[in-house]
């Protein structure tokens, strides 16, 4: 039987392959009556693949058995003659494939469907399977008058297994999708978009939160405590400390003393009487009875050895390798990640300085009466550690105990001790960028802006106020025309003798302003000339208005220089007068408020439309730098201030060079495309201009550098641009000019002020 099938199976093939070629040469003929005969032909495939499908199992092994037993007899002359043939079909096929695809889909249009196209024919349909290099012509449609040729069954049974295994796969959750390159490039790109979205979102947007009642700092605080000193190393014993000329050895503690002068040794606090007065009495207190009898005068004392070691030691450091300055980076991220963050009400917020400050002497500020005294080492029993009452509390170092250990969470500091020098109150607190310091920013911003919808009504009773019979109210009034118009600070009392004699405006003397009645060409100008806040010099000459003039020559009549101009007011009188006038007003407000109002006012003078973006920022500058002059917000020029100039003035000489040679490349291209008048000498004449321009962008941008260096040398941007400035305004003019933000606040400046940036659009008005 099986022989039998073998026969009628190969006759089905060949009648099949006749039937084609004759077909596809009538094709036009008999389109339609195919069409008619198309579903009698599906039924009978149905029909016929259920009886035959069994068969076609069991003689596919015999075939495959035969055709083996055929190759081993040495019968493959018949089999080499086989294969003549097939490829005489197999380029009858490929022409007839081409134009039954056109025919499917002419098919198509007109509203009739293909029967399934058989991509492989697997090994278990009943034929003969051809070697590999065989199989690829046989993917062919097959057509649908081959009522002997059934593999339909086939089909349908892979269809369902190929169904079964993406069931599978979805239910293992692995399931591909269809490759779409277009599809795919979308979704990376997506992906790619969503990665900072994430990002974003794990930062805390507390602005968008319910604030906590009044006084409610926090709900939840822990953290890990401070990070102390190291402790003290002595010096090799090759590092030698002479007195009168001998050598002498001291004990730990005099020695650690005795590093802290040496490592200042060529700085000129060394060299102030007060300085070297306060250190040597603070040493002393260190040394042992021997070494006090022994050392009686700082003058005999050589601490060159010890300043030429630590002077090698900072050289060593400069000169460490990559892989050890790593090795020191890794260890300060490790400890930054252990100690640097505490938990807030289930946040992460970063803290501000977590070590506690190592010992040594005292500077100060200006000619500080301290100056030059010993600051102790911080132990674990000076510290109070504040956290909630549900957290863990940080363990002390081995051996130690805190001082205390609070649960206030009406406070905001996380670590607390008292300083030896002048008593003070030292904390380690939450970052700028933490949700603590943000609201207390936002707060202090908004009271500003409350300020200005009253300041004019302020202005009126203080100018009502000069006229006043009373004194005291006169003077109040002058102090806060300075207050407002100079933006001076209050000027708080201070014990003498105890901090630098540093001047604010309740606290002016006569002797730090002068009168005029007239100078250069202004009438009623008063000069002030006193040491402000951290001993900078507040030199002004500013005129006033009539009535302020004759006032200040009142409260200034019978008294000797160092007597107070201001002798009827106080700060504290002062800032009750001023909380009366509005709530929450103080004398920052003021300053704020003037600080914040001048920079949107100047910005909007300054900024012209068809600038390029280092223009902007030059102009954004000079804004700032109008703001740091009225908070008088100096400092000394850099000390490698000359030496940065004169590289950048060399940048801008190359430059200049660089774009004359352009230029000069440019006339000559534009000359050779005027005789050669081609594309090519076209396109060198646009890339020529390109390079000029590029070149003229560079050149500006260096000069812009140099100018903004120049003018601000002596001006400390910064510190307005921190505390005074409402950081809305500078995020409105970014957007609204089209400036990154980044180039006028760096990345540490941006953590800060986030919640102005997410806020705010173009059209802010402070």
């Amino acid at each position: 039987m099986s022989g039998d099938h073998l026969h009628n199976d190969s006759q089905i093939e060949a009648d099949f392959r006749l039937k084609d070629s004759h077909k596809h040469k009538d094709k036009h003929k008999d389109r339609e009556h195919r069409h008619k005969e198309h579903k009698k032909d599906k039924e009978k495939d149905r029909e016929k693949s259920k009886h035959s499908n069994s068969e076609h199992k069991d003689s596919e092994k015999k075939h495959k058995e035969k055709e083996k037993t055929k190759h081993k007899d040495g019968s493959s002359e018949k089999h080499k003659d086989k294969h003549k043939d097939r490829d005489k079909e197999k380029r009858k096929e490929e022409k007839i494939r081409a134009a039954g695809d056109a025919k499917i889909k002419k098919e198509k249009e007109n509203g009739f469907s293909s029967p399934p196209r058989i991509k492989d024919e697997p090994e278990d349909d009943g034929y003969f399977v051809p070697p590999k290099e065989d199989i690829k012509p046989l993917k062919r449609p097959r057509d649908e008058d081959d009522a002997d040729y059934k593999p339909k069954k086939i089909k349908t049974e892979d269809i369902k297994k190929e169904k079964k295994r993406k069931l599978e796969e979805e239910e293992d959750g692995k399931l591909k999708k269809p490759k779409n390159k277009d599809k795919d490039k979308k979704v990376a790109e997506s992906d790619k978009k969503k990665k900072p979205k994430k990002e974003e979102e794990q930062k805390w947007k507390w602005w968008e939160e319910e604030r906590y009642p009044e006084g409610i700092k926090w709900k939840f605080l822990e953290h890990k405590g401070p990070v102390f000193a190291p402790p003290y190393e002595p010096l090799p014993e090759g590092v030698k400390f002479y007195y009168d000329g001998k050598v002498m050895k001291l004990s730990p503690k005099a020695e650690e003393v005795a590093t802290f002068f040496a490592k200042m040794l060529d700085h000129e606090y060394t060299t102030k009487e007060i300085f070297r007065k306060n250190f040597f009495k603070d040493w002393r207190k260190e040394m042992t009875n021997d070494e006090k009898n022994m050392i009686t005068n700082l003058s005999k004392c050589d601490f060159t050895q010890m300043s030429q070691y630590f002077k090698a030691q900072s050289e060593a450091r400069k000169q460490m390798s990559k892989e050890e300055k790593l090795k020191i980076k890794e260890e300060n991220e490790k400890l930054l990640k252990e100690y640097g963050f505490c938990v807030m009400d289930n946040h992460r917020e970063r803290i501000a300085n977590f070590k506690i400050e190592p010992p040594g002497l005292f500077r100060g500020r200006g000619n500080h009466p301290k100056m030059g005294m010993l600051k102790r080492r911080i132990m674990p029993e000076d510290i109070i550690i504040n956290c909630s009452k549900d957290a863990k509390v940080p363990s002390p170092p081995p051996g130690h105990k805190w001082k205390e250990v609070r649960h206030d969470n009406k406070v905001t500091w996380l670590v607390s001790w008292t300083e030896n020098i002048q008593g003070s109150i030292k904390y380690i607190m939450l970052n700028p960028s933490s949700r603590i310091k943000g609201e207390k920013d936002w707060q202090k911003y908004e009271t500003a802006r409350r300020l200005k919808k009253c300041v004019d009504k302020i202005r009126n009773q203080y100018r009502e106020d000069w006229k006043s019979k009373e004194m005291k109210v006169r003077q109040r009034a002058v102090a806060l025309y300075f207050i407002d118009k100079l933006a001076l600070r209050a000027g708080n009392e201070k014990e003498e003798g105890e901090t630098a004699d540093t001047v604010g405006c309740c606290s002016l003397r006569v002797e730090h302003i002068n009168l005029h009645p007239e100078l250069d060409g202004q009438e009623y100008v008063v000069e002030f000339d006193f040491p402000g806040k951290d001993s900078i010099r507040y030199y002004n000459k500013v005129p006033v208005e009539k009535r302020v003039f004759k006032n200040l020559q009142l409260f200034m009549e019978n008294k000797q220089p160092e007597d107070d101009l201001f002798d009827r007011l106080n700060t504290g009188i002062l800032n009750k007068h001023l909380q009366d006038l509005m709530e929450g007003l103080t004398a920052k407000v003021f300053r704020t408020y003037n600080a914040s109002i001048t920079l949107q006012q100047q910005l909007k003078e300054l900024t012209a439309p068809d600038e390029n973006v280092p223009a902007k920022i030059l102009s954004y500058n000079r804004a700032n730098r109008a703001v740091a002059i009225l908070c008088n917000h100096q400092r000394a020029p850099p000390k490698t201030f000359e030496k940065s100039m004169m590289n950048l003035q060399s940048k801008i000489d190359a430059k200049k060079d660089q774009l004359a040679d352009a230029r000069r490349d440019l006339k000559s291209a534009k000359a050779d495309a005027k005789v050669m008048k081609d594309a090519k000498t076209k396109k060198v004449v646009e890339s020529k201009k390109k390079a000029v321009q590029r070149l003229e962008e560079q050149l500006m941008k260096l000069e812009v550098q140099a100018t903004d260096r120049e003018e601000n040398k002596q001006i400390a941007l910064g510190t307005s641009k921190l505390n005074y400035l409402d950081p809305r305004i500078t995020v409105a003019w970014c957007k609204k000019w089209g400036v990154p933000i980044e180039k006028i606040y760096n990345k540490t400046q941006r953590e800060k002020f986030a919640w102005a940036i997410d806020m705010t659009d173009e059209d802010y008005e402070f």
